[in-house]
């Protein structure tokens, strides 16, 4: 077994996994390039595909990440997003999850604790934005414990004090101009996307420029060899195909790794109580209504509400918790909340039900069968962290790609040890929302309850209740959610330092106020400069950025 060298790579389910996955191997594995090439020896990609089941087709937002793969793949911006529908993503914005108008103070224990380090001067609207851009990387100069002391201004909301984004979306602002080259912009972006579009787009470019073989079929069994390695599986179609590396990309089946190696399904929901989420496809009142160029997440009494822009319509839905709200009572809050912003006959609109398996398998790579996607882990959108952690299990198996069977066990342990420590990050972070919130129903009131909050997490937000956030808080260099994403959260949900001594402002004070001055001036000429967002799409989709 250890002179078996990996030829054939076999992925099984398409959607975004799978023919993300796809591409990224077959570029990196040169699957395209001729047999007698002087080039290293192509490895084959075989993608196997159901023509009965249909993609989720709900991921819509992007992380800034995706620029990146997509420019490496070799794929055209502009040509991406027309077909896609896509739009730019600069952020989130969180609408109502600190507080209900009239909040009571909780009784649960570490949410009293908590009560006594937030600032509830909120502003009227009670929202904030974490954004993609800062003025200045945390991890250079610490803005934070400035905006803190009240240097940048007392009224200043923490994501306008350092980044020029808030700004720039509440104006409903592009993050680039027409004249700009694909992938560069003046702020740091992503997409929001028609997922399913997504999928046809890769598939396209994978089968036709990058050498990809797809086969349309049901897989219906899976055959071991006497190590217990999966060697083939049998399709519908009477036909078997062998490979030397698999690809799990089957979903929440998790076929692969989950029913044919038996790898167990780490269960999260006593962490994050949101089990399900039902989805509204909503078009726009007219062809001239403005894009939101950040996702909006609207707190609800039993979960929240997703609301992105894409060209053609609003993507919607609302994330809930099944132990707080039944499924017809979720479908008429998601509902309500359209009928408050928009003309349509909402009852009209078909709504899509989806069942949530939050958690992840206790390792994403055994044997020789690697899962991305679904079938290795999935938690609530909240974050949008789904497409980024199939980017980031992608790049990993194509860096440490096995060149045979012998060198799989190994890479199996690194990949295992990196993603399993990711998801455990997204989770920690994701609940940071629900702990920081003074909600006072009954699902906020749980997701506070100390039970529900992982160690890690606990510990670290009460010493943020008396130091700044630090670098030396993150210790791998694959943290999914850097410290900047943390002083968005934990500012924007009101937490403070209730310890006036520690609230100190070290290190160049001058520089800190010169630099609070710098990104006002910046933020007032991008308002004045930068197009708005649905004129520029409008003018991508006819002309096209400039080519890199």
């Amino acid at each position: 077994m250890s002179n078996q060298l990996t030829e054939q790579v076999v992925i099984v389910g398409g959607g975004t996994a799978g023919w993300l996955t796809a591409a990224k191997l077959a570029k990196h594995l040169h699957t395209s390039q001729p047999a007698n090439s002087s080039q290293p020896k192509a490895v084959q990609v075989t993608l196997i595909e159901s023509p009965d089941i249909p993609t989720i087709g709900v991921g819509e937002g992007t992380w800034p990440t995706m620029r990146k793969t997509l420019m490496d793949l070799g794929i055209n911006e502009s040509e991406f997003m027309a077909y896609c529908q896509a739009t730019f993503k600069q952020g989130t914005q969180f609408i109502h999850w600190r507080q209900e108008p009239l909040a009571s103070q909780s009784e649960n224990s570490f949410d009293n604790t908590l009560n006594n380090t937030f600032d509830n001067s909120f502003d009227n609207s009670n929202q904030y934005f974490h954004m993609f851009s800062s003025a200045l990387d945390p991890a250079d100069f610490n803005l934070s414990p400035y905006w803190l002391a009240g240097v940048a201004g007392n009224d200043m909301p923490f994501a306008d004090a350092v980044s020029a984004q808030a700004s720039v979306c509440r104006n409903g602002l592009a993050p680039k101009k027409i004249i700009q080259r694909q992938y560069d912009g003046a702020l740091n972006y992503a997409y929001h996307l028609d997922a399913g579009k997504f999928a046809n787009f890769l598939m396209t470019f994978a089968t036709e420029k990058l050498g990809v073989k797809l086969v349309r079929a049901n897989v219906v069994s899976v055959n071991q060899n006497e190590q217990g390695d999966i060697a083939s599986v049998v399709l519908d179609s009477s036909e078997t195909i062998a490979g030397d590396l698999f690809v799990d990309c089957s979903g929440f089946k998790s076929l692969l790794l989950g029913e044919a190696l038996g790898v167990e399904f780490v269960s999260v929901d006593n962490t994050l109580l949101t089990d399900s989420a039902v989805a509204i496809q909503v078009p726009y009142d007219n062809e001239q209504e403005a894009i939101a160029c950040h996702t909006k997440s609207t707190a609800q009494n039993a979960g929240w509400v997703w609301d992105i822009g894409l060209y053609n319509r609003r993507g919607t839905g609302f994330v809930y918790s099944s132990n707080h709200i039944s499924d017809d009572e979720a479908e008429q809050c998601l509902r309500d909340y359209l009928g408050e912003r928009s003309n349509k006959a909402i009852t009209q609109l078909s709504a899509k039900k989806l069942s949530m398996n939050v958690g992840y398998r206790k390792q994403h790579w055994h044997r020789n069968c690697v899962a991305i996607g679904l079938s290795a882990a999935f938690v609530e959108p909240l974050e949008a962290s789904a497409i980024f952690l199939i980017e980031a299990a992608g790049n990993m198996l194509v860096d440490m790609f096995p060149a045979d069977r012998a060198a799989m066990d190994y890479c199996s342990r690194r990949f295992n040890d990196s993603l399993l420590k990711r998801w455990r990050k997204t989770i920690d972070f994701i609940k940071l929302h629900y702990l920081l919130s003074q909600r006072q129903t009954s699902f906020w009131k749980d997701n506070r309850m100390d039970s529900t909050i992982p160690e890690s997490l606990k510990e670290r937000v009460e010493h943020w209740r008396f130091n700044p956030v630090s670098k030396y808080d993150f210790d791998n260099v694959f943290e999914p959610f850097p410290q900047e994403s943390y002083h968005y959260v934990l500012y924007g949900m009101g937490l403070r330092h209730i310890d006036s001594d520690n609230n100190r402002v070290p290190g160049d004070l001058n520089y800190a106020q010169q630099s609070f001055q710098e990104i006002q001036k910046f933020t007032e000429h991008l308002l004045k400069t930068l197009p708005d967002h649905r004129a520029l799409l409008t003018k991508v989709y006819q002309y096209g950025f400039q080519a890199v």
